[in-house]
């Protein structure tokens, strides 16, 4: 199912339908500020189980997720006091960030090290889907393996057909990848560079 959503001032009826669908098990396509995500409620294993399938992942790679903002990640993740000051002079952005894992993060989330990469996109659909459905939403680029991420909407619709339970059209995205900083030890660690700038993580 293809649907679009305001991308300014996104319809509240519509972010509900959205999350009905994900408290449901349903796997979804949404936009962010870099890729077209695909993803689903990290507390539902068996949609994550179809995530792995659909992107023909090894399990040994755990996906990223989004929070809603920094309290939000403070819960899934320990935070220190020089990893608050990071995340909050780069979120809402075009980041992923890695720290250690809390409890309340499902083991399938997890590294072997218990790290779990998180994001926080300057995205307003982003947000309300995750603030309204009270748990992060995976997420991972809306593509194929070894092929380009798909910029559009209907592109991921026809892409996986009968795979993706609800494509959230939420008009262009950048089409780049987030930048991937470390903050484990408390030592800003660069490990891709993206659409974030990481001047201030270069010494």
């Amino acid at each position: 199912m293809l649907i679009t959503i305001n991308p300014d001032n996104p319809q509240m009826r519509l972010i509900e339908k959205v999350v009905d669908c994900l408290r449901n098990g349903g796997v979804i396509a949404y936009p962010t500020d870099t890729y077209y995500g695909i993803g689903c409620d990290i507390m539902n294993k068996k949609a994550i189980e179809k995530i792995y399938m659909i992107k023909r992942r090894d399990k040994n790679k755990p996906f990223s997720f989004i929070c809603s903002d920094l309290k939000h990640i403070s819960d899934f993740a320990k935070v220190t006091n020089s990893a608050y000051r990071t995340l909050k002079r780069c979120l809402p952005g075009p980041y992923t960030f890695i720290l250690e894992g809390s409890k309340m993060v499902p083991k399938i989330m997890l590294t072997k090290r218990k790290t779990a990469g998180i994001r926080v996109p300057d995205n307003t659909i982003c947000t309300a889907i995750v603030t309204t459905l009270g748990n992060p939403v995976l997420s991972t680029s809306a593509n194929l393996p070894d092929e380009d991420p798909l910029s559009e909407a209907w592109m991921i619709d026809e892409a996986f057909p009968n795979l993706i339970d609800m494509v959230i059209d939420g008009g262009p995205v950048p089409n780049k990848p987030s930048s991937i900083i470390s903050l484990m030890d408390d030592e800003p660690t660069v490990l891709r560079e993206g659409a974030g700038p990481v001047d201030l993580f270069i010494a």
